[in-house]
């Protein structure tokens, strides 16, 4: 092999990273951009970036290919030697000559492309690899996974062709579909207003305490479970003995006061109706994960083993609550930290095509202010939740106090935020003591 295409001194390598010579890897490279140097329009079909590239020549090359493209002039040897002037002759004339020789055909760019970005997911797993052994802590164990589970969608081509989609719409034309696209709800208003909760996209529902937003996300799962689907349930607060006692109020019709002592407190036929919802929660697939400190990296992997177990049918996760997820990371701000933690759940929704119902604390603002109905800028660190959500609902009371423990109260379901349709507010009739919301008939 030319001397050219072999591992230079500026080949970047992780602290204490080996050195293999990979001569390959360098080939592949060098071919790629080759390969546009003989065909400059394959410049548009390109679709990796500089930091993909191992070697600094070879990133500093197709940098030199982005400006010329943005700046829509040809790519030749001329004018990427005046773009490169300044890099210490890190990438010679003669290195671009060689590149372009040693391209066999500028048609195969597609094979050449693959193999780089097969390497560039390799350097990364090794990279992560070598930390976490180095260091052996739970953050870098967090961060090797998170980036495995990163480099699954680096590169990865919907299967679906432009056709495929127009063929898909021409059937919604001319086809009777479900009443909804997502997953039920439960409730004929906010159906109507999201159809259904829609897979891949983030749902954040937020209220200050005592409102019902985890008896509402309880409500949301219990429908989706009757609907035949499949529910995780991430309770950060909450034990799973007081949350599938809600639960059984909601379905069961029993008072929750009675649940708490249900030996002295139920009647005959209490103690019929709860007998039977037993058997029918039994049989839901509810999953339930109440363990302390639970990271982004244990939800997701939750979420993973629930999608093998059961890959079809509609799939719900709901995690009460944001501020409660333990962060693995240190960071300057707390909107930052918040920030990433909504980041990485918007993509675990969309990787695994779920719903997730993410629900969060409003800030004390909402009390102070004469108007006690929320908006968007009362969320708790705001900036980051309102970019990364698709749905926003902030619940408020119709009533300004509370009522009593056995009457019903109206909430209001503002729909701040919706990424692909309608905003607006409805209501739902909340009778707490069954720790159920139905539908508002006036």
């Amino acid at each position: 092999m030319n001397a050219t295409i072999n591992q230079t001194n500026e080949d970047q390598y992780p602290p204490g990273l080996p050195n293999t010579h990979q001569e390959n890897r360098f080939e592949a490279e060098g071919i790629l951009l080759g390969a546009v140097l003989k065909s400059p329009e394959l410049i548009h079909e390109i679709t990796l970036e500089p930091f993909h590239f191992s070697q600094k020549r070879n990133q500093l090359l197709l940098k030199a290919f982005r400006e010329l493209q943005m700046e829509n002039r040809p790519i030749d040897v001329i004018l990427l030697t005046e773009k490169l002037a300044g890099t210490n002759d890190m990438v010679s004339v003669s290195y671009m000559m060689d590149i372009t020789s040693r391209c066999p055909s500028p048609e195969n760019y597609v094979h050449y492309q693959s193999i780089v970005l097969n390497q560039y997911k390799l350097r990364m797993f090794t990279t992560a690899a070598f930390r976490f052994l180095n260091e052996q802590t739970l953050e870098a164990a967090d961060d090797f996974y998170s980036i495995y589970t990163e480099m699954q969608e680096v590169g990865k081509i919907n299967g679906k062709s432009k056709r495929d989609i127009l063929t898909d719409v021409y059937l919604e034309m001319i086809e009777d579909q479900a009443d909804i696209s997502g997953v039920d709800t439960g409730f004929s208003l906010l159906n109507s207003m999201l159809n259904g909760f829609q897979k891949g996209d983030l749902i954040i529902i937020a209220a200050r305490p005592s409102v019902g937003k985890t008896a509402l996300s309880l409500n949301l799962a219990s429908n989706c479970c009757k609907a035949g689907g499949v529910v995780d349930f991430f309770s950060l607060e909450m034990p799973a003995k007081q949350l599938i006692k809600r639960m059984l109020s909601d379905v069961s019709y029993v008072d929750g006061s009675k649940w708490k002592r249900p030996y002295l407190y139920f009647n005959v036929d209490d103690f019929d109706r709860a007998v039977h919802t037993l058997g029918t929660v039994d049989q839901w697939n509810f999953h339930i994960h109440d363990q302390p400190r639970q990271t982004i990296t244990d939800i997701r992997a939750a979420i993973q083993k629930t999608k093998r177990e059961q890959p079809n049918g509609n799939h719900l996760v709901v995690i009460d609550y944001l501020q409660l997820i333990t962060q693995t990371k240190k960071f300057e701000r707390q909107d930052l930290a918040v920030g990433h933690i909504t980041r990485e759940l918007k993509q675990i929704a969309r990787q695994y095509e779920v719903p997730i119902v993410l629900l969060s604390q409003l800030s004390r603002g909402v009390e102070q202010r004469a108007d006690k109905r929320p908006v968007m800028s009362d969320l708790r660190d705001s900036g980051s939740i309102e970019q990364d959500a698709d749905v926003i609902m902030l619940l408020s009371r119709e009533d300004i106090e509370p009522v009593r423990q056995d009457t019903t109260e109206l909430i209001n379901v503002n729909i701040a935020k919706h990424r692909n349709g309608p905003v607006g507010v409805i209501k739902l009739a909340f009778e707490k003591n069954y720790s159920r919301f139905r539908d508002y008939t006036i």
